[in-house]
């Protein structure tokens, strides 16, 4: 218990952790002014036994009463603001963290882990760790302190009644601790199946198009079901593990209380305790199980934060590139690959590739699917960090740079493109965020696609779906190009950029990669032959080696892979339908 609480302290930032020590430190207070009604009752009892009750007793009694209430509305008041803003506040920042912290981590890890892993963390981890640690924190130290200044006080007035409370909290805490330990292995099988959920419901609304068109819907629903089954018997095994050692900790809590009140009266009729003491006696006992039973109930809810810092730690503790380089603006953007190799899951990737980009030239890279064409480029970008070689820009390594200043020399424009729910405008300024309204403009105009957002109910203010899923894909492609304009950096990658448009997109598409392109360094993957045969040079990639290097005219003039790429391209542009 004590360790889960050192965890989520340590979990928060400097300023809230602050923040909850000074809760902590508050919550002492409040359980001195909570022990003040055993004071009040306590001038009233003495007023009655000594038969000598008046008004100054009751005014008294009120007056101390009164002190308690209040004191201890105010700093529970003052508290619960701590230690919900520190709650809050740090799972806030914290989604801040690991989305700042995503962005330096190499596109090896988003293999290995899957969206629903990473999505589970920033949501449902994140949000459940928002929404219970402040109450049980809260709820915890509070219900500690009540209790140790309640057993400090009940020792100072009877020995044995507070030896008695000791053991009592002893056999808690002794309970407590075997119950985390019973739910530390069941723990990892229900965040698993959260995560399993979360994959299966993504991979489900995101490919439901597909599932429908190949009537799969059955087989589909029987997996998604399947995973809310798991989610449901994680849950289940999680409590079952744990209700055993809550009902021990029940029965303690009330069995201290009842012990406590037993030898009370016992003292006092053998003539041990005073009248006075085991009336005070009597009432802390039940002040003891107030706190303790309170705080029974929410410490099994300890692993969920135990749970969560740790899944959150597991990505923190992720190590990044390095991306402490220099803020360097190179004089020239001639790229260089020298004697590369890259591995993932110990498959090579990329095997000893050397080769030279000039700046401002167009170069293709063709080959089979998975021969190493997209790792090259994303390698270039540092997407991945070499494992054998050098990747140089302008003749320094890309591991000079700093991330950032690296990034400034290249746009993307993938096959795949992702927009944001947020309106045209926001979208196109992405890069950019500050752009003037005539800016973005002029971006989507160059991209040719001014006319269909003029087209839309809201113009550029036309807030668009997730993922852009209100606009076609070349709809969706021309405005990733407006935003690749808008950044103007001197380096494009075009990976497959065109090769899922339809004809009718495909004309404005090119024209809007041509004024993109204009005056740059472009690097393309493609497949179609009319993308690639002006290009200035021509890489043939296939399993992870450069197997051709030349110009179309070069290399279509002798036999290999390019030569066979090609005929097949135009044997295929050729078939017609009978």
């Amino acid at each position: 218990m004590f360790k889960t609480l050192k965890q989520f302290f340590d979990f928060c930032s400097k300023e809230d952790r602050n923040k909850l020590y000074l809760a902590i430190v508050l919550g002492v207070v409040k359980a001195m002014f909570a022990a003040l009604r055993i004071t009040a009752i306590a001038v009233v009892v003495s007023g009655l036994i000594e038969n000598n009750m008046s008004a100054k007793h009751l005014w008294l009694a009120l007056g101390i009463m009164a002190v308690s209430v209040l004191g201890q509305f105010c700093i529970n008041l003052k508290t619960t603001m701590l230690q919900c803003e520190a709650g809050y506040h740090s799972c806030a920042n914290k989604r801040i963290e690991i989305a700042e912290h995503l962005r330096y981590l190499p596109m090896g890890f988003f293999n290995k882990n899957s969206l629903g892993s990473i999505t589970n963390v920033t949501t449902n981890t994140l949000e459940s760790l928002a929404d219970i640690a402040t109450r049980i924190v809260m709820i915890t130290t509070q219900g500690i302190l009540t209790t140790a200044v309640i057993a400090c006080f009940v020792l100072a007035f009877d020995w044995r009644i507070g030896l008695v409370l000791v053991a009592g909290i002893t056999l808690y805490v002794l309970f407590n601790t075997v119950m985390q330990h019973a739910a530390k292995p069941v723990a990892p099988r229900k965040h698993k199946a959260d995560e399993g959920l979360v994959t299966q419901v993504i991979e489900y609304v995101q490919g439901i198009a597909e599932v429908k068109n190949y009537s799969m819907t059955d087989d589909t629903a029987k997996k998604l079901e399947a995973a809310i089954v798991e989610k449901q018997k994680g849950d289940t095994y999680l409590e079952y593990a744990v209700i055993p050692w809550v009902t021990m900790q029940n029965i303690v809590t009330k069995m201290t209380g009842i012990v406590m009140a037993i030898l009370s009266l016992k003292f006092h009729f053998a003539g041990t305790m005073e009248l006075l003491y085991c009336i005070m006696m009597l009432i802390a006992a039940f002040m003891v199980y107030e706190s303790l039973d309170s705080m029974s109930s929410f410490t099994a809810l300890m692993r969920n934060i135990r749970i969560a810092v740790t899944k959150t730690k597991e990505i923190m503790d992720m190590p990044p590139m390095d991306i402490d380089g220099e803020e360097l603006t190179p004089a020239k953007r001639d790229i260089e690959l020298r004697n590369i190799g890259f591995s993932y899951d110990k498959r090579k990737i990329i095997d000893q590739v050397s080769l030279t980009i000039p700046e401002k030239t167009t170069t293709a890279f063709v080959g089979p699917s998975g021969g190493g064409k997209t790792t090259l480029c994303h390698l270039m970008a540092r997407f991945w960090d070499v494992q054998e070689g050098q990747v140089l820009l302008g003749g320094r390594n890309v591991k000079d740079y700093s991330f950032d200043s690296l990034m400034r020399n290249f746009s993307f424009v993938f096959q795949s493109v992702y927009l944001f729910e947020d309106t045209i405008a926001n979208n196109i300024r992405f890069g950019e965020p500050n752009a003037s309204m005539e800016k973005v403009i002029e971006a989507a105009k160059k991209a040719r696609c001014h006319d269909f957002i003029m087209a839309l109910p809201n113009g550029y203010d036309t807030v668009i779906g997730e993922g852009g899923a209100s606009l076609s894909g070349g709809e969706k492609q021309r405005i990733s190009i407006a935003r690749a304009i808008m950044k103007d950096a001197p380096i494009i990658i075009l990976d497959e950029a065109t090769a899922n448009v339809d004809p009718e997109n495909e004309t404005e598409l090119t024209e809007a990669i041509e004024a993109l392109t204009k005056e740059k360094t472009i690097i393309m993957i493609a497949h179609r032959l009319k993308t690639v045969r002006h290009a200035d040079q021509i890489y043939v990639v296939d399993n992870g080696h450069i197997v051709q290097h030349g110009t179309h005219k070069e290399l279509i003039a002798k036999e290999g892979l390019y030569k066979t790429f090609v005929e097949g391209r135009q044997e295929a542009a050729s078939w017609k339908i009978a």
